[in-house]
Parts: C-alpha cells; sequence; structure tokens
C-alpha cells in the first residue's frame, strides 16, 4: 500500500513538473513601418527632441520594450513634404510600405478617401476622445469614422526681420510686443513698396515660390487677402470672383514691382526659407515650431499675419496626427494601432506640448512652458480653412501651383488664372469625389 501510495505521489509530481516546463508559445516577431515628416520641435520637454523623428525614435523604443504581444521592429523613417507620395504611395506593395504616418492632415487625407487608411475608433477610449479638444476632431473624421487622431497644430503666420525693417525706417510698424501683429492693405503697400527702395538690390521685402506644390498653402492664403472665401457651399474652390481676381492681380504686381525674389516660379520654399535665414527676406512665414529656428540662427523677428482687406489679418494651420495604413497583414494592423493607443495613455503624449497640443491635459499640465505659444492661441480666431475636407487634395495642390506659375511668369491675366484655378482644381475634386472609396 505503501508502496502504491509512493508511485502515485512520484506521479503526480512528474506531472506537475511536465505541466510547470510547458513551455509558453512564442511571440511572432513583427516589424512595422512608421513614417513622419520633418516637423520641427520646440524642445520644450527634452532637449534632445528637436523634430518628429527624434521625438519617435524615442517612443517607439519604450514601446517596443514594454509590448506583450509580440516582438515587434520599428523601420522608423522619415520624408520631406515633396517627397510624400514617393515615401507613401511609392512604397504601396513593398516591404517598406508604410503601416503607421504621424504627419499633416495635407499629407494623409488623400488616403483617407482611396480606402488606404483604417478606421480608429476601436482604440479610442472616453478618455482619449474626451481629452482632444473638441475642434480638432472636425478634420480627423470623415463620414462619422475617426481616420486619424490628432496630436498638436501647427498655425502658420509670417515674420519679419526687424534689423531689415529698421534698415528701412519702418520702426514703426515693429511692435516689441511678444504678439502676432496685423497690418492693413494700406499699411502692407508701405511697408512693400519702402523696403524695395531701402533695401539693397539683392534683398527682398516678401517671400514667393511656385516651383513645388510645397509652401501652396500659404499662397492660399495670399489668395483671401482681398475678401475671396476661397470655397463655396458646396467646397468647391470659387477664386473666379472680383475678390479672388483683385489678389492674384496683386501678386502679380508685387511681382512687377521686384516686391518677389526674382523668377519666383521657379523658387521653392526652401529657397526663399535660406535667403530669410540668410538676411536677404524681409518677410517669410513661420509657426509654433519654426520661430526658434530663427532665432537660433541670430535673427531679431516680429509675428505678423497674412494680409486681410478687414485689416484684422489672416493665419492657417494643420493638425498633425497619427493614422494606420491597410497592407493586408491583420497583425501588422493591431500592432500599429496598439502603439498609437500607446502614445495616447503614456509619457509621450506630454510631447504635444511642443507645439499647440490637442490634448486638453497636456495643456494644462504645462501651461507656464507654453508661454511662448499665447500669441498663437489668442490668433486662432484668424485662421482660414485650407483643405475643407476635399478629396484628391493632392491633384488640386498640383492644378493650383500651375497656375501660380503661369501668373508669377507673366503670360497670363489675373482673369485668366483665376478661371483656370476654379476650372482645374473643381475638375481634380470632381475626380476625387467620383473615386472615393473609405476603408470599412
Amino acid at each position: 500500500m505503501k508502496r502504491l501510495i509512493s508511485v502515485v505521489l512520484s506521479a503526480i509530481i512528474l506531472l506537475g513538473l511536465f505541466v510547470g516546463c510547458k513551455q509558453e508559445p512564442e511571440k511572432k516577431n513583427i516589424t512595422i513601418n512608421i513614417k513622419t515628416s520633418v516637423i520641427s520641435m520646440n524642445e520644450v520637454l527634452d532637449p534632445s527632441v528637436r523634430d518628429s523623428y527624434s521625438f519617435l525614435k524615442k517612443a517607439t523604443e519604450d514601446f517596443c520594450k514594454q509590448y506583450k504581444d509580440a516582438n515587434v521592429k520599428v523601420n522608423l523613417s522619415q520624408f520631406e513634404n515633396t517627397e510624400a507620395d514617393n515615401a507613401i504611395a511609392g512604397c504601396f506593395n513593398t516591404d517598406s510600405a508604410t503601416d503607421v504616418i504621424y504627419s499633416e492632415y495635407i499629407n494623409i487625407s488623400d488616403y483617407i478617401y482611396s480606402g488606404n487608411i483604417v478606421p480608429l475608433d476601436d482604440i479610442l477610449t472616453d478618455n482619449i476622445k474626451n481629452d482632444i479638444k473638441e475642434g480638432f476632431w472636425r478634420t480627423a473624421v470623415v463620414d462619422g469614422k475617426t481616420y486619424m487622431i490628432p496630436f498638436l497644430n501647427i498655425q502658420n503666420t509670417l515674420s519679419y526681420n526687424k534689423d531689415m525693417f529698421r534698415e528701412a525706417g519702418l520702426e514703426r510698424f515693429i511692435s516689441n510686443e511678444d504678439k502676432i501683429q496685423s497690418w492693413t492693405l494700406d499699411e502692407w503697400d508701405v511697408i512693400l513698396e519702402t523696403l524695395r527702395e531701402k533695401l539693397p538690390k539683392t534683398s527682398y521685402p516678401m517671400m514667393m515660390y511656385a516651383a513645388n506644390i510645397d509652401g501652396d498653402a500659404h499662397i492660399m492664403t495670399l489668395l483671401h487677402s482681398r475678401g475671396c472665401k476661397f470655397f463655396d457651399e458646396n467646397r468647391n474652390i470659387q477664386i473666379n470672383t472680383p475678390e479672388g481676381i483683385a489678389a492674384l492681380q496683386w501678386i502679380k504686381e508685387c511681382s512687377q514691382k521686384k516686391y518677389f525674389p526674382p523668377n519666383s516660379e521657379s523658387l521653392t520654399l526652401l529657397d526663399n526659407y535660406k535667403m530669410f535665414i540668410n538676411g536677404q527676406l524681409a518677410i517669410y512665414v513661420t509657426n509654433t515650431a519654426r520661430a526658434p529656428d530663427y532665432e537660433k540662427n541670430g535673427l531679431d523677428i516680429g509675428y505678423v499675419n497674412f494680409p486681410s482687406a478687414d485689416g484684422k489679418g489672416y493665419s492657417n494651420h494643420f493638425i498633425t496626427g497619427f493614422s494606420v495604413f491597410d497592407n493586408g497583414d491583420e497583425e501588422k494592423i493591431k500592432v500599429s494601432k496598439d502603439f498609437i493607443k500607446y502614445i495616447y495613455e503614456s509619457k509621450w503624449l506630454d510631447y504635444c506640448a511642443e507645439s499647440m497640443p490637442a490634448s486638453k491635459s497636456v495643456s494644462k499640465k504645462y501651461d507656464v512652458k507654453l508661454n511662448h505659444i499665447d500669441k498663437y492661441i489668442e490668433n486662432s480666431n484668424t485662421s482660414v480653412i485650407i483643405v475643407n475636407n476635399n478629396p484628391n487634395w493632392h491633384g488640386v495642390r498640383e492644378a493650383f501651383c500651375r497656375n501660380i506659375q503661369e501668373l508669377l511668369y507673366g503670360e497670363k491675366s489675373a482673369e485668366q488664372v483665376a478661371k483656370n484655378i476654379d476650372s482645374e482644381c473643381n475638375a481634380e475634386i470632381e475626380k476625387g469625389r467620383k473615386k472615393v472609396s473609405l476603408h470599412s
């Protein structure tokens, strides 16, 4: 009997050892590609985080260490806005196809309407939804589904070189307060004319470019300057109006008067940036992330809105956020969504404080450190709509750019260009509407 009990006990112990030694199934190895456009950051929280790439490098390393459902490897890459098509559509059906993108909505919108981007509502907790400022969702949601989770807002205004204004005797227009100014149209005329008269011939009053679509939103904002609404009630572009034609005529005359750099139709936004940094351009674009870069280069700058008929000025803005692509691999989609959810439920959400945060809690938490963007917050009511949730916005941008080139080149009148912008850009929008196929 004792022997039987001993055998039974031994069997139980061996069974226990067997069960205890049973191995857990091995985790799968999953690689995802995360891509980001070049987005400057203000180093508010971390001096080593200067842009979206350095932010995501740290965040992805942290995510991979704590993720339990798979062994995740992240291929992180960065692209210039002018290379967005190559970085995204150019990599479809390859090993470098984008799984997660962090970028401005303007780089993401076409892929929402083509069905490449998946809805993210299944990872939106009440905490995430309620923490994002209400106005930010307007861009991110299409037909009731969320295709992008907002992270921060980039507001674009103009900046001016105070030293160049002083050199031209325009001290009366310089503000020493940390605010965004607005000048009347008459004041704009005086400023541009005086800068052209007083500055060296190799320096220029104001930026202008049309070689590619980078920065086209700023030229679109200038077209609001005489009261043009830009869109009609059906979200179609409407430049062929007295106000739109007047704005185009003003740009044409500024070019003829040499207020812009020569051959602006062949220059890029980057060309103008280099001239501004080198002190050869008095007025250029700035935003919540770019301004510190100018100061680091020794520029003493002021801030001013784009011109407007009522003298209150205009700005434009873009929401940046995260989206997930469907590349036919459900496991990658799951990991990609988990990564985005992790961002919004961890310390990495705080990094939206590097500009104008989408998060209410981050805005409150870093209220003191965010003093440098108070002027942009106070200026929010000057913002004009640029994309307006239209499909095929890339096609619109290409058509718009061609027409601004022709305006600057001088062969076509403002009336002709206004008519062509409406015709060609709206044809692109209609083309996009016929092909809309949102991800189900």
